[in-house]
């Protein structure tokens, strides 16, 4: 199993593209794994004849497992761990996901001549070490894993362990069992791994969802005067999300994760964007240090990742390690929702429709009046285990005071 990302520490075997028997050839597409979401082809070390195949479809296992051998002239080469570069990983969205034709990265070196690979049973590194999947799930579930029985290589813990302890359902990323066919009409890859993640994410936080209005009047006015000046496709996001940016640099208890009793504040912004694939599902790419882009620059990345995300060219590493997200289901229309929080951030806002509403203006001299103004409504769910609903209702207003002063 390659090191296909820096925060990926296992993947599922989606689908074996060769059989054991079948002639290969170097860096030809054998199996694709699949880490969160990202479907990746691992390409064949070397050419030669796929000799044996050690882990089956549906199987999930650990970076460094080997999955399979493949014969050449001069002895075997392993599929084992190995870097990969990311920009040139083939990746899809959904399980059989098949890239362009373009050759993809090396992610496997082949052994020495006449060296045979690891074994899967063989330890993997120390005994006693788990991965983070594991001790997260171990600390949300209050498991002991002193007292769990491993089945990984090496009586390594893995996170089947952990959920069986706690008398769970596997993990959606491996929901096959040995020698039982998957049934007909099941739900895609993509929708059990979405399900499992917010079912998961409503079980460990506890979660509410406070909501404030917000005149969106100067919002709307830069819009147009950035469509005269030629800057074309700026949307209310890119200022919506600026606007939360500099909302969390007054308030940074939302810019965190809490990871069973371990909260950490971060300091550098990595904003999580809630991307729709349509009847595919949903997928949450983050932008890297967004707190140092200015609109334009997070109108850009926004556009970028959504593009490539609904292409299937999204890398591991660009669906991991979010501090905050923003989910915008207003751009179709809906006008108030309560998003699930996305593990282990302890918050993420929700951007509902700008829509033209009648509401009361008081004047400088105590005047009311009735004006029609676009407004939205800014939703933000939060985890109770780590803030208050005061911290809420602030932090949401720090984001409204921005939005109605916006370019004033």
């Amino acid at each position: 199993m390659p090191q296909l990302g820096v925060s990926v520490v296992e993947g599922t075997i989606v689908r074996w593209l060769a059989a054991e028997g079948d002639p290969v050839t170097a860096d030809q597409p054998l199996c694709e794994i699949d880490t969160d979401k990202i479907v990746t082809e691992i390409p064949s070390p070397a050419g030669g004849t796929l000799t044996e195949i050690l882990v089956g479809e549906g199987s999930t296992v650990e970076v460094g497992t080997v999955l399979g051998r493949v014969s050449t002239s001069s002895g075997q080469a392993g599929l084992r761990a190995g870097p990969v570069d990311s920009g040139r990983a083939r990746t899809g969205l959904a399980a059989g996901a098949r890239a362009s034709s373009s050759p993809p990265a090396r992610s496997a070196a082949a052994d020495a001549p006449g060296a045979t690979a690891p074994s899967p049973s063989m330890p993997v590194g120390g005994g006693a070490y788990h991965s983070p999947v594991v001790q997260r799930l171990a600390a949300e579930h209050g498991v002991d894993l002193a007292r769990v029985t491993g089945t990984g290589a090496g009586g390594r813990v893995r996170k089947q362990d952990v959920l069986a302890a706690v008398d769970r359902p596997l993990h959606t990323e491996s929901p096959y069992r040995p020698d039982e066919p998957e049934p007909a009409g099941q739900l895609s890859r993509m929708r059990r791994a979405i399900g499992v993640h917010m079912k998961r994410s409503l079980e460990t936080a506890a979660t509410c969802t406070t909501w404030m209005e917000a005149d969106m009047s100067r919002v709307e006015a830069a819009r147009r005067e950035a469509k005269a000046s030629s800057l074309l496709g700026l949307t209310a996001l890119p200022i919506v999300a600026r606007c939360a940016i500099d909302a969390l640099a007054e308030h940074p208890a939302l810019n965190a994760t809490l990871e069973g009793e371990r909260y950490t504040r971060h300091e550098a912004v990595h904003l999580g964007v809630a991307v729709s694939l349509g009847e595919d599902g949903l997928i949450v790419p983050v932008i890297r240090d967004a707190h140092a882009l200015s609109v334009e620059g997070l109108g850009l990345a926004i556009r970028d990742l959504a593009r490539r995300a609904r292409k299937g060219q999204l890398t591991p590493d660009e669906v991991h390690d979010g501090t905050f997200t923003i989910t915008n289901p207003g751009q179709f229309g809906s006008l108030m929702a309560t998003p699930v929080i996305n593990q282990p951030q302890v918050a993420i806002l929700d951007l509902e429709a700008v829509v033209k509403r009648a509401i009361v203006i008081t004047d400088d001299d105590g005047n009311d009046m009735i004006e029609i103004r676009p407004q939205t409504i800014l939703g933000l769910s939060w985890d109770h285990r780590a803030l208050d609903g005061a911290q809420a209702a602030q932090f949401l207003g720090a984001v409204r005071r921005r939005l109605e002063r916006w370019g004033g």
